[in-house]
């Protein structure tokens, strides 16, 4: 008979105030997802995997009912509580850098600009001279995991964008921990439909877009290539992969 805690006590929530959470896997005592929030949110993802039959997409929601139909329940750590917002999107950051597998779709507010690095690549991207943007160009961080297949693939599926404005871009920036490490030229921006982008784990993805392209030709990636991003356009914290060079300001 499951013991499955689902819920505090009364007034337990309200002394915790913004935590950070882990939830565990008990069968190898793996770590798979890391959040943040208030009140009963560390139990939320449980109640999620009972109500939602539609898991294909989720593998934070599989790994649940892995879990649940091997007869265990999730193991859920509140890792730092007590803390203001502020300080919580810190912590969640860098736990989701810690723990290398995450089911966790998207990196930690700022992971991409100001997570681990090693002090060679500190050096590297400080060292680096700002890029003076000649082209509208648009600037996608990647996560360094997407990178090590094709850097193509990493940049040009698929992103939360107004393809009316991506279409407008001359150029698409790859951009890795505020480094510019790809430069490519979009020939089609498309809905993130597995028609317009067929391959092994791409399925329907509803209000984002993808480009087909090429890469641009070498006296247009000199300018930009290993370039750092200048400050304006990396805001420290922002979770938004996505910016544009051409409206003069992050967004």
């Amino acid at each position: 008979m499951r013991s499955e805690i689902d819920a505090f006590p009364p007034g337990v929530a309200e002394k915790l105030k913004t935590y950070v959470y882990r939830l565990i896997d008990p069968r190898n005592g793996e770590t798979f997802y890391v959040g943040k929030g208030r009140g009963n949110r560390v139990f939320a993802h449980v109640r999620e995997q009972l109500e939602d039959n539609d898991l294909d997409n989720n593998n934070k929601m599989k790994r649940i009912r892995e879990i649940r139909r091997a007869g265990f329940e999730v193991a859920h750590v509140i890792h730092r509580h007590g803390m203001a917002e502020k300080t919580a999107f810190e912590v969640e950051s860098a736990l989701i850098d810690a723990y290398p597998g995450l089911t966790n779709i998207i990196d930690g507010a700022g992971s991409n600009d100001y997570g681990a690095m090693h002090a060679k690549e500190i050096i590297r991207r400080y060292c680096a001279k700002p890029a003076e943007f000649q082209h509208k160009a648009v600037l996608i961080s990647v996560n360094r995991s997407a990178t090590e297949t094709s850097l193509y693939e990493a940049v040009r599926y698929a992103w939360k964008m107004s393809i009316s404005r991506a279409r407008q871009a001359e150029l698409v920036l790859a951009t890795l921990q505020g480094l510019i490490v790809g430069a490519f030229i979009a020939d089609e921006w498309l809905e993130a439909t597995a028609t317009n982008f067929p391959g092994p784990g791409r399925g329907d993805r509803p209000g984002r877009i993808g480009f087909v392209g090429h890469e641009a030709p070498p006296d247009i990636a000199d300018l930009y290539v290993n370039k750092r991003v200048p400050e304006e356009y990396r805001k420290q914290g922002a979770a938004n992969p996505v910016k544009y060079t051409w409206s003069g300001r992050a967004t």
